[in-house]
């Protein structure tokens, strides 16, 4: 297994979790219940109980294992939230999918995009993958001008695709491959050379969201 980096941009930082940010952690998901609950994934008929310091060694064994990255996104040296690299796949596939949030006292600051950014190059031109996804819930505004502000390219709606907040919803899917980003996502993204509507969803697709109608 590859250590897991600690990456940085200004005042953001991108740091391993350790079992010991279980107190922090847990402080910031139940201040933070409100903001986070419509996004959170759960398990259906899983028992509703938390253990926060289960849940970071579950992290640490998919690292150990190859299969994910959990970092903790730092702000000025608070903890800030999650950012959770999972399904690594190499060979044929080479690609990842990745998951945040931040507190909601730091929305809006451009810390999750920086976040995003970071952790897709790391995997882009250190890990040597060749494809990222964000998938993410059509009501999720803030999620979704992350990947807007990035440039992650539009792919397509996935019909109750993951169990969040005690159901199974809809999800638009999102995906950057290397080739696409050959100076980084972040230097693009800096520089101002993000195209202008890759991440635009089809009018179709989010009616279809709103209705709960299956495609053909």
């Amino acid at each position: 297994m590859a250590a897991i980096p600690t990456l940085r941009e200004g005042d953001t930082v991108l740091r391993p979790i350790r079992v010991r940010d279980a107190r922090a952690l847990e402080r910031e998901l139940i201040a933070n219940r409100s903001w986070l609950r419509p996004w959170e994934a759960t398990s259906p008929g899983a028992n509703l109980a938390w253990d926060t310091r289960g849940s970071i060694r579950g992290l640490l064994q998919q690292a150990r294992a190859g299969s994910g990255l959990p970092f903790v996104i730092e702000c000025d040296g608070e903890f800030a939230g999650q950012l959770n690299v999972s399904q690594i796949t190499y060979g044929s596939l080479a690609s990842a999918t990745l998951g945040y949030w931040v507190a909601e006292r730091f929305a809006g600051r451009g810390l999750t995009p920086t976040a995003v950014a970071l952790a897709t190059d790391h995997l882009f031109f250190s890990r040597g993958l060749h494809r990222m996804e964000i998938c993410i819930r059509p009501e999720n505004g803030p999620s979704l001008r992350v990947v807007e502000k990035l440039g992650f390219r539009y792919e397509g709606l996935r019909r109750r695709y993951i169990h969040i907040d005690g159901d199974w919803r809809d999800h638009f899917c999102f995906a950057l491959t290397v080739e696409e980003v050959p100076v980084g996502v972040l230097h693009r993204w800096r520089q101002g050379r993000v195209p202008e509507h890759a991440a635009h969803v089809p009018e179709v697709d989010r009616i279809a969201a709103r209705r709960g109608l299956r495609l053909p």
